[in-house]
């Protein structure tokens, strides 16, 4: 059978409508092969699956069939393989939730590079549905209702329904709806122009490799809200050290994955990419200049203030071309220099957000930040038997590979219907095959958990009488995201106080640029979770990174213990946890506030 993986991209040959309904799905695929070498076409056949499988639903055609649909086209976009390799050798039907029909349909599109099936299920609607259900809580019937009940057919036209309070005539709409849908679009609009790491990083990482293997360098690095691991950029800064500037400008140019390029130059060059779009700036420095040039360009502009204005009491200057006392260069060379040159130790590059590094790295009290090798294991993980695409015995030999101790299984609770959850029954049968795996397993271990769903009044949605046999629980928000603060924060505070409750995943429940933060007093929340030992996660998965840095700072400051997990839905989301680290290091999380830089037997004798 396959192996499964995430991967994206978007040809070319799907024409102008077909790229218009496609966008959203363009991201949410990028995001979730973020940091996984791709290939093109994978995520390009899963993106036309799912959206078959919306317009079979809008439809109303058959209710069955938008579901197998999208089963295959997770399965698609999870392929570690090519999907024209596995076409070529007749593997199609291995990949879990392809039969025949579907087949047949993914052997036309790769050989001919369009579907008429698609073609004719597109004519029955507008394009710019696929916009309207990219906002939060719109889905394919929501849609269609919109357009045939008001004949609404993209996002102006339902903003202004919405504000003229036209939407609440509409059946189970109400004026809460309105406000809802509305702040959907403006977070839709928000949005534009911004990337997540999760598709940033990965692309940054690629344009260095490509320069470094075709061009003549000697130093090449990206910069900017990259290096510093913030959770959305706007775009990518690379910079390279060479003799030879022209070459290194017709390399960066002529990059096969270049969609537009917007200016061509000796020592500054910019193009836009395919499929992403994002802009990336190639800036060529002097070797002098590197370290000085490096820390200029990585920023942020508050940090790099604040640094100039060191320069200046003690009778310096600095910027992107030195460090210089009147025309003579003081330091340059390397950013430790420069940092050295103003009697501070060198300062991580997450950290350079002006929020009082420089004053700690003054006193001499910056952090001793966590690193990825400082991580034994992952806690948070999903198989296929709720939402996850890999077996259990896949997803251990992944984590093993990685390096990991072990790995917690944490598969959903049973409210969490479209999720699969487990019944009571069903996780006691996977608690068992987890301990018959540990009986066989010498070097490497699983973790026996649930991520339960903490209910609307705060309870777990199983009873303390299965969570008490597991070796860890995390409580999840996954409903009734639009509490009041007081409600909500009540419902995690009372949650956290079950003893059985080790971990808060995703606290915040938000997932950027799709849904809003739910109402929480942190404070308060962060106080409870020291007063009980319970864990606060640092979720790795790009469109969640939630704790965020600042507020897994804060918590740390509250005294509580936080855990960086992946959220794995398949085996080369563990991957993620990179994007996760580089979040904690925005928090200035150290190893000793990481409860899974523990060895398997101490983090067994953390959660009794």
């Amino acid at each position: 059978m396959p192996t499964l993986i995430a991967d994206r991209s978007m040809d070319d040959g799907c024409g102008s409508a077909a790229k218009s309904a496609l966008a959203g799905r363009t991201t949410r695929a990028l995001i979730r092969r973020a940091g996984v070498p791709s290939t093109v076409r994978n995520d390009e056949v899963a993106a036309l699956l799912y959206e078959i499988a919306d317009l079979l639903e809008m439809s109303e055609e058959d209710r069955f069939r938008p579901i197998s649909y999208r089963r295959a086209a997770r399965s698609v976009e999870g392929l570690a393989e090519d999907i024209e390799d596995l076409a070529r050798q007749g593997r199609l039907r291995q990949i879990p939730g392809v039969g025949e029909a579907i087949s047949e349909k993914i052997q036309t599109y790769l050989k001919e590079g369009k579907l008429d099936y698609l073609e004719e299920l597109r004519k029955r609607f507008p394009p710019g549905l696929a916009d309207i259900m990219r906002i939060p809580g719109v889905g394919p019937k929501t849609a269609r209702q919109l357009y045939f009940d008001l004949k609404i057919t993209n996002l102006d036209e339902l903003r202004a329904a919405a504000e003229q309070g036209r939407l609440r005539k509409l059946k189970g709409f109400k004026e809460k709806s309105e406000e809802n849908v509305l702040k959907g679009i403006n977070l839709l609009k928000a949005g534009q122009g911004k990337f997540l790491l999760g598709i940033a990083l990965p692309l940054a990482e690629r344009v260095v490799a490509h320069l470094t293997a075709n061009a003549p360098l000697d130093q090449a690095s990206y910069a900017g809200s990259v290096r510093r691991m913030k959770e959305e950029v706007h775009d990518i800064d690379i910079l390279v050290t060479t003799t030879d500037p022209e070459a290194v400008t017709r390399v960066f140019t002529t990059m096969p994955f270049v969609r537009e390029v917007v200016e061509s130059g000796r020592t500054k060059s910019i193009v836009r990419t395919a499929p992403e779009g994002m802009q990336v700036d190639l800036r060529v420095l002097e070797p002098k200049s590197w370290g000085s040039g490096l820390m200029y360009f990585t920023g942020n502009k508050d940090h790099n203030i604040k640094l100039r204005t060191l320069a200046q009491k003690r009778g310096l200057k600095l910027n992107e071309y030195g460090l210089f006392r009147e025309e003579e260069t003081v330091a340059g060379a390397t950013e430790a220099d420069v940092y050295r040159a103003l009697d501070l130790p060198y300062i991580e590059p997450e950290m350079r957000e002006d929020t009082g590094e420089i004053e700690a790295a003054v006193a001499g009290k910056l952090p001793a930040l966590v690193t990825e090798a400082d991580i034994r294991g992952d806690l948070h993980a999903h198989t296929n038997l709720t939402d996850g695409v890999n077996t259990l015995e896949e997803m251990a030999a992944a984590a093993q590979a990685k390096g990991y101790a072990y790995l917690g299984l944490s598969d959903h609770s049973p409210s969490l219907r479209v999720a699969n959850g487990l019944s009571e029954d069903h996780l006691r049968i996977h608690v068992g095959h987890i301990r018959e795996f540990n009986r066989k397993s010498r070097d490497f271990k699983l973790l026996a958990g649930t991520e339960c769903d903490i209910l609307a009044d705060g309870t777990m949605d199983y009873p303390d009488s299965v969570l008490k046999d597991l070796d860890y629980v995390i409580g999840s928000v996954h409903t009734r995201f639009k509490m009041a603060q007081k409600e909500m924060t009540a419902r995690v505070i009372r949650a956290m106080e079950n003893e059985n409750v080790d971990i808060i995943a995703h606290p915040t429940a938000r997932k950027i640029g799709q849904r809003e933060p739910i109402a929480l007093d942190l404070e308060k929340v962060f106080s409870a979770a020291a007063d009980t030992r319970t864990v606060m996660e640092v979720n790795a998965y790009p469109d969640r990174t939630d704790l965020n840095g600042p507020y897994a700072k804060l918590a740390k400051e509250h005294g509580v213990s936080l855990i960086i997990d992946t959220d794995s839905h398949s085996v080369e989301q563990l991957d993620y946890m990179r994007f996760g680290v580089g979040t904690a290091r925005r928090g200035w999380l150290e190893k000793r506030d990481v409860v899974n830089t523990k060895s398997h037997e101490e983090i067994l004798t953390f959660f009794r």
